[in-house]
């Protein structure tokens, strides 16, 4: 094993918020040593955003094709579920070959391997074939992510029973599909898997699907995931497992404390996920964690500890990539002296579902509960030029604003590329913004950013293309 003997910024972990705090350091002219047990890149990039994203995109243009009639187009394509994998698969690993060469290129140091804390500045570190060494550090990041939850009841080591990670390498498109969990890691299996022809229910202890989301993008949203025929089973409880040779059944039960049970051929549990925090011996440190089992940090992603950061899901809610990569910025910056704080960030969400889900800030009751006065403009898609052209008029764009100021406090979208027109209003609830100053601004057309320029004249009583 290469392990140099010290570094000054040790970095535990090579997902999203690892290997941009390593990069990061370097750039700052400090030395980073990054360890990771499995593969650059972390959940996000080989077993979750990645992949699944690769295949949703591959199977939203089939489903597509299939349902053009009213162009005038009409198609039976057939989906090969191996070359599919594969195809997906060399997505993965030139991301994962792209980021190992962006590390190496920067002068990160990689060491493939599981660390862990011997004391307040060594760490040990095996290799895989269990060759162990020790190295010293001046500063360590802890960016070790987080693993899905399982159940106990559910027998994970059957292979008809599924964590999210397992999806993406079965051997074959089930026809029926048990989705534990309308979260949204739920709800896009349950988009991919429905337009694969898969027949799929989906559980959930809530009484709606997203919990904890606007009401009207739950409603929206499940509504659609419904027309492509999955059925959702809310306010039960999956209580038992049971595999068999050639299916799952599994029992739920019901707020009567009535059961139910269902039978499919394979079973996904996706309640959620849990920060891993029992890998790298953060006790040996005495580093706090909260109530929720993160670990505790605080604005500039430090932890009790004055030396040792943390970042990425092992720090806490949201659990997105896109957060992990600015908070490992935040660490390094602040490692390096600078002075960096997640306190200003304003944290984008989307749900890859079809049509795709983004919000942004507040929503307006949240904003009214902070004490705001708010004000909302919409823009509905099918009064769009360029969504109608494309075919795909369902949703909406809504923007809150202060109605006093003007400010742009939050946006929500659901429409084809929400997730890429959210990163307008990001910036500017970030920056401040007004909804006059993204009205005043020049759109193309046909676009549906556009969309976004008409919401937010709506705001203010300006818009042209669609009511005030």
């Amino acid at each position: 094993m290469s392990l140099p003997e010290q570094t000054e910024v040790l970095v535990i972990g090579g997902g999203p918020g690892g290997y941009v705090a390593a990069i990061r350091a370097v750039q700052l002219d400090m030395g980073a040593t990054l360890v990771e047990a499995d593969a650059v890149g972390g959940t996000c990039l080989n077993y979750g955003c990645i992949p699944s994203k690769a295949l949703l995109s591959a199977v939203g243009s089939v489903h597509d094709v299939n349902n053009r009639e009213s162009m005038g187009i009409y198609a039976d394509p057939y989906i090969d579920w191996d070359e599919l994998l594969g195809w997906e698969s060399s997505v993965v690993n030139q991301l994962t070959g792209g980021i190992d060469h962006l590390c190496r290129a920067a002068g990160v140091e990689l060491v493939e391997g599981r660390a862990r804390f011997v004391d307040d500045n060594v760490a040990a570190v095996s290799d895989p074939d269990g060759d162990e060494g020790s190295i010293e550090f001046d500063h360590a990041v802890i960016a070790t992510g987080s693993r899905p939850i399982k159940l106990p009841a559910f027998p994970f080591e059957n292979d008809r029973v599924m964590t999210s990670r397992d999806v993406f390498s079965i051997d074959a498109i089930p026809r029926s599909l048990l989705i534990v969990g309308a979260g949204y890691i739920g709800l896009e299996l349950a988009t991919l898997f429905s337009k694969l022809g898969t027949a799929v229910t989906v559980v959930e202890l809530e009484d709606d699907a997203l919990p904890g989301w606007d009401e009207e993008l739950r409603r929206t949203i499940r509504s659609h995931v419904e027309s492509l025929g999955v059925e959702f089973a809310f306010n039960e409880l999956a209580t038992a497992c049971e595999p068999g040779s050639d299916s799952v059944r599994v029992t739920t039960e019901l707020p009567n404390e009535d059961e139910t049970e269902y039978t499919a051929d394979r079973v996904v549990v996706a309640v959620g996920r849990q920060p891993v925090t029992d890998t790298v011996s953060i006790e040996e440190l005495d580093i706090d964690l909260t109530s929720s089992g993160f670990i505790e940090t605080d604005d500039a992603c430090r932890t009790n500890r004055d030396h040792v950061y943390a970042v990425g899901d092992v720090a806490g809610e949201p659990m997105l990539a896109h957060k992990a990569s600015a908070e490992g910025l935040v660490a390094a910056e602040t490692i390096a002296g600078e002075d960096a704080s997640v306190s200003d960030h304003v944290i984008p969400s989307v749900v890859f579902t079809d049509p795709e889900v983004a919000t942004v800030g507040r929503s307006e009751t949240e904003a009214a509960s902070d004490g705001f006065d708010p004000a909302t403009g919409r823009m509905p898609f099918n009064a769009s030029g360029r969504a109608l052209a494309a075919g795909k008029p369902e949703g909406f764009v809504r923007v809150v604003v202060d109605h006093p100021t003007g400010t742009i406090l939050g946006a929500q979208i659901v429409g084809d590329h929400a997730s890429e027109l959210i990163g307008e209003l990001t910036l500017a609830v970030t920056a401040g913004l007004t909804a006059s100053e993204v009205a005043r601004t020049v759109h193309a057309h046909p676009t549906l950013a556009e969309s976004v320029m008409e919401a937010c004249a709506a705001a203010v009583g300006e818009a042209i293309h669609t009511a005030n």
